[in-house]
């Protein structure tokens, strides 16, 4: 019989270790709360079933709701403020262009076209947006708009301002107000 030796150790502590941190990660990973699928665009959907934009919105409105409930999910928006430009821009009308060249249900200048020609103090004023055909697509004109309004309203600080900035560049608030009071009549 040979004498006892720390090597003999070795593989029951490993052996022991393992069970050990196996039965540590299977209750944190009972105790730990499930993912979140927001991401999925139909679990997006699905989430505001319940709460997607007010149903006294014109049937123009109404068809892009599915689109409009993911960009306001991704965008930490209200429904129905994304309803309430869409309202205001275009009715609702995807293929719509307006005489200064902003484009779609969310009237979004694009780089090209009639846009390309308005200069900025650094250059062509939208020379980092899409293209017109990009936001003639109902789905991507939506989900970029709202895109759009959610950096204006972290940048401004206020929905006021950011819609300000958002519309038409020489009517100052009007345009705000408008988009306001049709978001306050549909909330």
């Amino acid at each position: 019989m040979s004498a006892w030796s720390p090597k003999h150790a070795i593989l029951p502590a490993i052996t022991l270790s393992a069970c050990l941190l196996f039965l540590i990660s299977r209750v944190a990973f009972v105790s730990a709360p499930k993912p979140n699928k927001t991401d999925d665009a139909t679990s997006l959907v699905e989430e505001f079933q319940i709460t997607g934009i007010n149903a006294q919105f014109p049937p123009s409105i109404q068809k892009w709701e599915r689109e409009i409930c993911i960009a306001a999910r991704k965008n930490d928006l209200d429904p129905n403020l994304i309803a309430a430009v869409i309202h205001q821009e275009s009715g609702g009308q995807p293929s719509i262009i307006s005489s200064s060249g902003a484009v779609g249900v969310m009237q979004i200048m694009p780089h090209d076209g009639k846009a390309s020609t308005f200069l900025c103090i650094n250059g062509p004023c939208f020379q980092d947006r899409p293209s017109t055909e990009e936001l003639k697509d109902p789905m991507f004109n939506i989900a970029y708009g709202g895109n759009l309004l959610a950096n204006l309203i972290a940048r401004q600080g206020s929905l006021r301002s950011a819609l300000r900035s958002y519309g038409p560049m020489d009517v100052g608030f009007s345009y705000a107000d408008k988009v306001l009071s049709i978001y306050q009549t549909y909330q």
